[in-house]
């Protein structure tokens, strides 16, 4: 095993880049929000919401697009009605002088692994899991996750309930639009 001097120093090449800043106006708030709240209407329809023509919310709709503000148009999936029910935190520490980002890529391999985020602290990844009870999980565990070269220990944190905001999305945008309004008022 190589002791590697900076475990992190290939973590760009596994993690999505910072985005700059991108330059929004209210329209553009207006339109994530009415997106936020129904990803499906059209672009008809959220003209008449935002008070705009059809062809201006396309354009606006392809620059932020394009600037990454929209990152896709995906399904919410209903996990546990598909058979998959159990959500499970898996808490990873790297063992010392590992290049994390080679456990990164092992786990995102993982079908398993839902989301993965590097955190700071006394352990180095937080890996959200979705099984679909204790023996897949510990078949996970030992046959998979176990057998990663540089992970040294790992924490599972079982979920007895996920509490979702009503929108969070929705809520977050209302709020810059409203910091905008205070701020423009003073």
């Amino acid at each position: 095993m190589t002791i590697n001097p900076a475990p992190l120093a290939k973590l760009a090449e596994v993690s999505r880049p910072p985005r700059p800043e991108v330059e929004v106006d209210d329209f553009d708030l207006a339109l994530l929000r009415a997106l936020a709240a129904d990803a499906r209407q059209s672009q008809r329809a959220l003209a008449r919401q935002i008070e705009m023509s059809p062809p201006a919310v396309a354009d606006r709709l392809a620059r932020l697009e394009r600037s990454g503000v929209i990152r896709g148009y995906r399904a919410d999936i209903d996990w546990a009605a598909l058979g998959l029910p159990v959500v499970v935190y898996l808490a990873v520490t790297a063992a010392a002088g590992m290049d994390l980002s080679d456990i990164i890529r092992e786990i995102q391999e993982l079908p398993e692994a839902e989301t993965m985020s590097v955190v700071t602290g006394s352990l180095d990844l937080l890996v959200r899991l979705r099984v679909r009870d204790h023996t897949h999980l510990r078949q996970l565990l030992l046959a998979k996750i176990f057998q990663i070269t540089g992970v040294q220990r790992t924490e599972t944190f079982l979920s007895i309930a996920d509490i979702d905001p009503d929108n969070f999305a929705a809520t977050l945008l209302e709020d810059m639009i409203q910091q905008r309004g205070a701020s423009s008022r003073t």
